[in-house]
């Protein structure tokens, strides 16, 4: 280098890391840091297949019923299913039943009520009496989104009342399903008396 360069050049290029000599150490601590992962992950897993023993009592998910017609007034989403919770705890995480497995979803709602199909998971069927109703949030365990972001859909099962959040691919759908939810449930309630 010339006597041009600048001294903080001069001086980068003249430094060199220093060589590895110590490499029984080196690894024994690239594989002590892998144990430690392993064992974190491994605490995790345990932790989710607890929370699913405490949550065995959720009697099995409604199938689609035999007789099930998605045409006509059907109102349809496609886009993302992202958990379930204990309904107004939003952190409450459900793992039962394969309610815990993030997909994509299918959902189709008619008076009969809410066809939820997840491939590579659990489907299941909300009839329209078990729908309590729906609104926009910004988060469910897992996800959090912008205001509205988030279509919650309150349903009963058994003697638990359950929020799903679901995303659609165009989020300007929320609105309608909210107000198309609560009209169900309104009629159903209404049918009821």
């Amino acid at each position: 280098m010339t006597s041009l360069t600048p001294l903080y050049l001069r001086l980068a290029a003249e430094q060199k890391s220093a060589e590895v000599t110590d490499w029984p150490a080196r690894i024994s601590w690239v594989v002590g840091l892998l144990v430690f992962i392993a064992f974190v992950y491994w605490l995790m897993r345990q932790g989710w297949k607890w929370r699913g023993s405490l949550q065995s009592d959720l009697p099995e998910l409604p199938a689609r019923p035999e007789g099930f017609a998605g045409g006509g007034e059907a109102l349809t989403l496609t886009g993302r299913y992202h958990a379930s919770t204990t309904a107004g705890q939003w952190l409450d995480r459900i793992v039962a039943r394969g309610l815990g497995t993030r997909s994509r979803v299918e959902l189709t709602l008619t008076d009969q009520g809410l066809d939820v199909v997840r491939p590579g998971a659990a489907d299941f069927f909300v009839p329209a009496a078990a729908l309590r109703g729906a609104r926009l949030d910004q988060g469910i365990a897992g996800k959090v989104l912008p205001e509205g972001g988030l279509l919650i859909i309150t349903w009963a099962h058994g003697d638990r009342l359950i929020d799903s959040g679901f995303r659609s691919d165009h989020s300007a759908e929320h609105a309608a399903w909210v107000e198309a939810v609560d009209q169900l449930t309104s009629t159903t309630e209404g049918t009821a008396r």
